[in-house]
């Protein structure tokens, strides 16, 4: 079983930048395509980012494209989420998961198992 662990988050202002890990033990993840979700305080957990196992594609909710990148480090079991440009609608507490595959949805949080712990980030205006 694969466990996941998120860090890298923080409190920053507008316009600011951040840079998350996830971080994956357990079993290998290069096989696996990998998202980044987000929870705002009483809001669904929504889908932000995926990239397939050999990183070659990758996938962004429009609501971040063109300010957010993902990538990842296979040999050190890594998913890594670049944020610029940060805005207060960014706040959120950010997880990484791991997609179920197949044909289901790759935006759709039922398809994702396990789950890390969660990093907060919080933007101030």
């Amino acid at each position: 079983q694969v466990q996941l662990v998120e860090s890298g988050g923080g409190l920053v202002q507008a316009g600011d930048s951040l840079r998350l890990s996830c971080a994956a033990s357990g079993r290998t993840i290069s096989n696996y395509f990998m998202a980044w979700f987000r929870q705002a305080p009483g809001k669904e957990r929504e889908f932000v980012t995926g990239i397939t196992g050999g990183g070659g594609s990758t996938f962004y909710a429009d609501s971040v494209k063109g300010r957010f990148t993902i990538d990842r480090d296979n040999d050190k079991s890594t998913v890594y989420l670049q944020m610029n440009s940060l805005k207060p609608e960014d706040t959120a507490v950010y997880y990484c998961a791991v997609f179920l595959g197949g044909n289901n949805d790759y935006t759709a949080r039922k398809n994702y198992d396990p789950w890390g712990q969660g990093t907060q980030v919080t933007v101030s205006s």
